[in-house]
């Protein structure tokens, strides 16, 4: 099973509840309390956001986290990113990735196509997206002939 950690998951509730009132600063004790979260868990994830760009941290009394760019312009891939890493199906399909298999075993051009569609999926959902309370309406099936990989544009 493809599943995201809890972590990741808390990262995005944590950033859609930031997304929903971005004029002000947030403390980690207020999120968590939002959140219903525990607050050394809210810590963590607001630390990892901050050192990925995501969110900026001010210190003092009128300091807290705030989106480090507009919702629209934060996407699921960047979350993501942020808290688990690259997002790849497989090793091959990494960018490094390192495969003591990939001379011969004949299905690494189509895992990069599949992570390539996955990737494209997640980075067209925004946390303006996470963030409404209303479900997304995405294309329930992607073009997968249309992505092409970078070993096929030089062709």
């Amino acid at each position: 099973m493809l599943k995201l950690s809890r972590l990741t998951d808390y990262a995005a509730v944590v950033m859609a509840q930031i997304a929903r009132h971005p004029e002000q600063p947030h403390a980690a004790a207020e999120l968590a309390e939002a959140v219903q979260l525990p607050h050394p868990t809210v810590s963590k994830t607001l630390k990892m956001l901050v050192r990925a760009g995501l969110l900026l941290s001010q210190r003092g009394s009128q300091g807290g986290y705030r989106l480090a760019r507009p919702a629209s312009q934060i996407s699921a891939i960047d979350i993501i990113t942020a808290i688990e890493g690259p997002v790849a199906m497989t090793e091959c399909s990494q960018d490094d990735g390192d495969c003591e298999l990939a001379a011969t075993c004949g299905v690494s051009d189509n895992w990069q196509r599949v992570s390539l569609a996955v990737r494209t999926l997640l980075d067209s959902v925004t946390l303006a997206h996470l963030a409404e309370t209303t479900p997304i309406k995405l294309p329930v099936r992607l073009p997968i002939q249309s992505v092409t990989l970078a070993s096929e544009a030089g062709r």
